[in-house]
């Protein structure tokens, strides 16, 4: 009997030494994590609150370029590039956009001396209203930021791993949130007030954390397939799985090209990948713009399509809708000889997945539900910027005047369920993946076996 007891309390003593092991774990890696990819949060959070009012910020800035007085008749479009090529002289025309409203200016997208301009032109008139640099666009410029951090590929792959371990920041939070006794409402969904200054400041980070949880995966998730390795990667799996164009989309064979519709114009996510049909070139008499015009209409375009021009004498005509719901999309290439669509693609030819792809990113951007969109998802930047900054705060004020604080780290036989956890996220994010591999021989070979590194990061 007595063997028994002792037995079962040495069973609950390592279980409670397990637990204790796992948590302090789980603690280093959300202490880490955060301490290192805290900065780009931040950076991320505060141009995705920019960018979401990127239509009435561009509004405010650039609203003698974008509204005109409505008159009784338009130009021809044909006849407002005429304008811009009589005074651009020598520019190549590359992409017109109508405008989608009546009080809204054309643009005209040339190449001029080796420069990218967008034209305003006034439909009605034909005087020109003024032009915009693509360097000078501060919304692009925002955009770059966000995405790339201005820095091409490789801040590409920075952001998007941020935004991965985001999700690692996201699980260990969760945990280390979880009460470890009685659910009690104080310290789990409000904060206690009562508790002393340092109990405040967990309940300051972990609580508001917990709110946006939700939010916060869907942003990261949805943001995800505009990344340039998991992005491009999860595209060509859903293409390659069928979930991708149906032979529907296309008006006759479909072509056999190696030319993707995104390397020649921008288009929803769904299309970017569509094969490039080419243009017959019996006759070698281009169709005019305003054919095209005409064809967008009677195609039931998105007032906010652009045409892209062909770059080559067998390239086409592409149409372009990023309407602000994703069920409006469409991307059309048409035949610069003949006028004949050649594909047609839009939200209905989508695969499930596409779909799910479609509203992601217009929900994303703050566009899929107008105004209530941008305001909630503001409230969740807003809230990754609070929770960023209140984690940095605690740990400012928690840490000794020695080293950085980090809970030490336990053996790697204490760590299997850990382990387990960041092996599925590795599998899913493979750059997750491979930084944990960097981190993780850091760590061993370097943390654990220099004495000194050792006292600075476990003081």
């Amino acid at each position: 009997m007595e063997s028994e007891t002792s037995e079962q309390q040495l069973e609950e003593t390592n279980g409670k030494q397990t637990k204790a092991y796992l948590y302090k774990t789980v603690w280093r890696w959300h202490f880490y994590a955060g301490l290192i990819f805290a900065p780009f949060l931040i950076i991320l959070a505060v141009t995705g609150s920019v960018y979401l009012f990127k239509p009435q910020i561009e509004q405010i800035l650039y609203q003698d370029l974008n509204e005109v007085t409505i008159k009784t008749e338009r130009i021809p479009a044909s006849e407002q590039l005429n304008i811009v090529k009589n005074h651009y002289t020598g520019a190549e025309v590359t992409s017109y956009r109508p405008g989608e409203k009546k009080t809204r200016s054309s643009e005209v997208s040339i190449t001029y001396q080796k420069e990218s301009l967008t034209i305003f032109v006034d439909p009605y008139t034909g005087k020109i209203l003024g032009e915009l640099n693509s360097n000078d666009r501060v919304m692009d410029l925002i955009e770059k930021i966000h995405g790339e951090l201005m820095a091409g590929t490789l801040g590409d792959r920075i952001v998007e791993l941020a935004a991965c371990w985001t999700i690692v920041l996201i699980v260990t939070g969760i945990y280390l949130w979880c009460p470890q006794k009685k659910l009690r409402i104080a310290g789990t969904f409000i904060p206690r007030l009562t508790k002393g200054r340092k109990t405040f400041r967990r309940d300051l980070h972990a609580v508001p954390a917990v709110w946006i949880t939700g939010g916060l995966v869907l942003l990261i998730l949805t943001g995800l397939p505009w990344s340039g390795f998991w992005g491009t990667n999860f595209q060509a799996l859903v293409t390659n799985t069928g979930e991708g164009y149906p032979p529907s989309v296309w008006i006759g064979d479909a072509p056999a090209s190696n030319i993707k519709t995104k390397d020649i114009a921008e288009v929803p996510w769904a299309a970017e990948n569509l094969e490039v049909p080419e243009s017959n070139m019996e006759g070698f008499i281009p169709v005019s713009i305003d054919d095209i015009v005409a064809t967008a209409n009677r195609e039931g375009m998105h007032p906010s399509y652009s045409v892209i021009f062909p770059a080559s004498k067998e390239g086409v005509y592409t149409l372009s809708a990023f309407p602000p719901k994703a069920k409006d999309e469409a991307t059309i290439h048409i035949d610069q000889y003949s006028g004949a669509v050649l594909a047609d693609y839009r939200y209905d030819n989508y695969g499930i997945l596409g779909k799910i792809i479609a509203v992601g990113i217009t929900l994303h951007k703050g566009t899929e539900l107008g105004f209530i969109n941008q305001l909630i998802s503001l409230l969740i930047c807003l809230g990754t910027l609070f929770v960023a900054f209140s984690g940095v705060y605690m740990w400012w004020k928690r840490k000794p005047n020695k080293g950085l604080g980090a809970p030490k780290a336990p053996s790697i036989k204490n760590m299997k369920i850990l382990l387990i956890i960041l092996i599925v996220l590795g599998i899913l994010f493979p750059l997750v993946g491979l930084s944990l591999i960097v981190v993780g021989l850091i760590d061993w070979l370097l943390i654990q076996r220099i004495a000194s590194v050792k006292r600075l990061l476990n003081a």
